[in-house]
């Protein structure tokens, strides 16, 4: 039995790229981008208006003169307008062009308007005011995403904003997950006494969308030779193959042997964490790489979190995350001498510290507790009591913030 870390160098020994390939800008969200976006013109493209209200010239301003005259309306998406008197101004709106001769906007809030005559009821007015200017985000050719960044909504509005409609992203591996076990049903079954309905393949597979990844899914009963051909079929096509029971020490566990009778090698089986003991990992000559975790839910769903995704993130080149860490807000005490992935509820204090509340459950079968927690805290091997106010890495499943 290995530690997690000595689990974690192997499996980051295997990570290998799995090319290019592009994708319309609607479908790339939750990729890794492999080319540098750069402006095609000036951001923003000309001097815009960002409030309604007037444009004048900041030189016909004087201590006396508080009082212009409407020469015209610029909407926006019109073209450039012209002030033919300094002396006047231009009515503007947010996102129209700001008309020559004028420079400056005033927002309707701090007018009075009758007809077509203005009277400036303040006066702390500013040069350049309320004009986003021509440029000043990005002059053309500036980069303004570098590859290995994850593509999210901000993104995807850089891009369109230059007219990228095809973005160049990694190319995301064939993954099939398969369940193991007599006792598993599908979930619009309605199962016998001694059934279950499958809930780990379904829980990987939405993990892995997050990745722009659409898994495969299969089950395979109990039977030696079920398994064997299901296995020999799925090293032929898949680049990653997800296991989920089937690894432990059980009389009907043949996934191990299975797997190395189809000529996968073997680079650890158990690590000294809880839960996730029995996690199995290996590989195949012809490049498919295996993740076995263990069939409890809780299990299955930190082994995938602590070793798949990280593997799956450098895998497809995304830029490697700093560690969270999170103070304990309760004493933990846990004797074996194992890493413990403790299930914990997050929260920010009045002073902004980020605490993480123990959610104990009841084992790795209790997916029900595992939906009420936000993430894992990582306890070391090295300690069998955590004092409230320490802090440890934590890895989380849910968005921080949401």
């Amino acid at each position: 039995m290995i530690t997690v870390a000595e689990a974690q160098v192997i499996v980051m020994e295997t990570v290998s790229d799995f090319g290019v390939e592009q994708v319309p800008l609607s479908d790339a969200s939750g990729r890794i981008l492999r080319e540098t976006i750069v402006a095609d013109r000036p951001m923003p493209p000309y001097d815009r208006v960002t409030m309604d209200g007037i444009a004048i010239s900041f030189q016909s301003l004087g201590v006396e003169n508080s009082n212009f005259e409407i020469e015209g309306i610029a909407p926006a998406g019109a073209l450039q307008m012209a002030l033919s008197d300094q002396q006047k101004c231009i009515e503007v709106m947010t996102g129209a062009v700001l008309p020559t001769g004028t420079d400056t906007v005033i927002p309707y809030e701090w007018l009075d308007i009758q007809g077509r005559e203005v009277k400036l009821l303040k006066k702390e007015i500013r040069f350049g005011q309320n004009v986003h200017q021509v440029g000043s985000d990005g002059k053309p050719g500036v980069e303004l995403l570098s590859p290995h960044t994850l593509i999210d909504a901000p993104e995807v509005g850089v891009c369109a904003t230059v007219g990228k409609s095809r973005l160049l992203v990694s190319k995301v591996p064939r993954v099939m997950i398969v369940s193991t076990g007599d006792e598993l049903v599908d979930v619009e079954q309605q199962p016998l006494p001694h059934q279950i309905r499958k809930s780990n393949v379904h829980q990987l597979s939405a993990m892995l969308r997050s990745f722009g990844i659409q898994a495969e899914l299969q089950h395979l009963d109990d039977n030696k030779e079920a398994i064997q051909s299901g296995l020999e079929e799925a090293l032929q096509r898949m680049d990653v193959i997800l296991l989920s029971g089937g690894v432990s020490m059980g009389k009907f566990d043949f996934i191990p042997d299975m797997l190395t009778s189809n000529g996968v090698t073997c680079h650890f089986h158990k690590v000294a964490q809880r839960p996730g003991k029995p996690f199995w990992f290996g590989t195949h000559p012809q490049g498919a790489t295996i993740f076995a975790f263990p069939g409890n839910p809780v299990s299955s769903f930190m082994c995938a979190h602590v070793y798949l995704l990280p593997w799956l993130r450098a895998c497809l080149q995304g830029k490697i995350t700093n560690s969270l860490f999170a103070k304990l807000g309760e004493d933990v005490t846990f004797k074996p001498s194992l890493n413990y992935f403790l299930q914990v509820k997050l929260t920010i204090d009045h002073h902004g510290i980020l605490l993480a509340m123990p959610m104990f459950g009841n084992g790795s079968g209790d997916l029900s507790n595992l939906a009420l927690a936000d993430a894992f805290i990582h306890l070391p091997a090295e300690e069998d009591l955590f004092r409230s106010g320490d802090a440890y890495p934590i890895i989380p499943f849910r968005p921080l913030f949401f």
